[in-house]
């Protein structure tokens, strides 16, 4: 095991479905001072394919194949890592935000090799069609206009709802937080940081370094 990870670092895990927002909460949670935003698009965005590791990743993405779990949380290790030892991170300090990771269940089981995820904030929206609506518009405005048809919504919903959902069975143990994704984005924030400041390790880190 890496040293960063001699000692369980403590994390929040945000989880939705496509379009409920959790890349806006993450990026806004993360520039906040002692929580650090990890998305998995960022990691593999940053993954430098020159690595062995890298390779590895390569030779799945470039036949259009799935990534296997295991090799998605070497991944993740690798990069959160690097953060570590750029000091851009800082894991004695700060509260890792994941967001995207980990997509089902065999890799929470993985993750909490790791960390010690203390609160599951799930963002909810039951409304399907809004989610939908969501997905169109931010594909439209980043110019992706095959992620904006209909079929390709429906799978990603498809597959959150049979992939990604169970996490919140596995981490049912008083861990999940249920936040109303419909709000305005601010009130969706003053509710997850309503929560986290109530807990107790927030309130342990916060005489740590006042």
């Amino acid at each position: 095991m890496s040293k960063a990870f001699e000692i369980k670092r403590p994390a929040f895990l945000i989880l939705g479905a496509p379009g409920s927002g959790k890349g806006t909460q993450g990026k806004v949670l993360g520039s906040i001072p002692r929580f650090f935003h990890c998305a998995c698009g960022d990691v593999f965005r940053s993954l430098d394919t020159r690595t062995s590791i890298g390779q590895r990743f390569v030779d799945y993405s470039s036949r259009g194949e799935l990534v296997p779990d295991e090799l998605t949380i070497e991944l993740w290790k690798a990069q959160v890592d690097n953060w570590r030892e750029s000091h851009v991170y800082k894991p004695d300090i700060d509260f890792l935000v994941l967001d995207g990771i980990p997509r089902n269940v065999p890799q929470a089981e993985m993750i909490e090799q790791f960390l010690d995820i203390h609160q599951v904030f799930h963002l909810s929206c039951p409304d399907r069609s809004e989610l939908a609506r969501r997905m169109r518009k931010r594909a439209l405005k980043d110019n992706r206009i095959d992620d904006a048809s209909e079929r390709v919504i429906q799978q990603r919903i498809a597959t959150y709802e049979a992939e990604t959902k169970p996490i919140l069975e596995y981490f049912s143990h008083g861990l999940v937080t249920d936040i109303d994704a419909t709000q305005p984005p601010v009130k969706v924030l003053h509710d997850i940081i309503g929560k986290i400041v109530s807990l107790p390790v927030f309130k342990d880190s916060a005489q740590h370094i006042a």
